[in-house]
């Protein structure tokens, strides 16, 4: 049986799209997309209407400039980048996610009881 797709929990799209930016510069919104697509080994999709409210979130918050640019094929496109205030958004995002996914997975190691002891 095939694994399904997984959803995105609340708040952990900005988080990868943050860390996208990070780690590849500015980007236009499909190029996140397709990013975090291939980083997660197709487990993640993202259509184009999700991650554009997460960018549009992500520039309300202050943690993403937006600037036009020529992609490549062309065409003019937004190019998004991290801002100061994003850095410090995503350095305290990821430290908090670290700390979640550890404990779960503490949680998740658990031997379950034998009975009789």
């Amino acid at each position: 049986m095939a694994e399904s797709k997984l959803d995105v929990l609340q708040g952990t799209l900005d988080l990868m799209v943050l860390q996208t930016l990070a780690v590849l510069g500015p980007q236009h919104g499909y190029g996140i997309a397709r990013r975090i697509e291939q980083a997660s080994g197709d487990s993640v999709l993202l259509n184009q209407g999700t991650i554009y409210a997460a960018l549009v979130r992500l520039r309300q918050r202050g943690w993403i400039a937006a600037n036009w640019g020529i992609s490549e094929n062309n065409r003019r496109a937004r190019f998004y980048a991290l801002t100061t205030r994003g850095r410090k958004q995503l350095a305290s995002d990821a430290s908090y996610w670290q700390r979640l996914t550890a404990a779960v997975g503490r949680v998740l190691a658990l031997e379950p009881e034998r009975e009789g002891q």
